[in-house]
């Protein structure tokens, strides 16, 4: 079952607030079918409930716009923020993740309190470790 559709992790209210067109190139767009794929629907399979993405892809005006690191995953399609609405609930969705082996390259989560996840994938990249 496919639980994360592209429009839910290309949308942003503050591109939609600025004018800013943030629809994904084939590549990145080719990047988050692989995210979904490994990393997401996996993931909300075994959660069980749902799993908000606060932010997917975002195009470099949006990423400038939002405070996003220069050379973001998120640039490439390759990474989301997503939340289950609770910080409890996201360290155990953190925890989840770990257990269940899922490849991802970036997990971090302490550093936000786990107000929300910041997760990755990309093949090519070591796994780094969850922080």
């Amino acid at each position: 079952m496919i639980y994360f559709t592209l429009a839910e992790l290309t949308a942003s209210v503050t591109a939609r607030a600025r004018g800013i067109d943030n629809t994904p190139p084939e590549d990145a767009r080719h990047n988050l079918v692989s995210l979904t794929e490994h990393i997401l629907d996996p993931l909300r399979r075994a959660w069980g409930k749902p799993v908000i993405v606060n932010s997917g892809y975002r195009c470099p005006a949006l990423n400038r716009a939002v405070g996003g690191v220069a050379g973001s995953s998120h640039l490439y399609g390759r990474a989301a923020d997503i939340t289950t609405g609770n910080p409890v609930d996201n360290r155990r969705l953190y925890q989840l993740v770990i257990d269940l082996k899922l490849p991802f390259f970036e997990l971090i989560g302490k550093k936000y309190d786990f107000q929300w996840l910041h997760i990755s994938y990309n093949p090519q990249r070591t796994q780094r470790q969850p922080c």
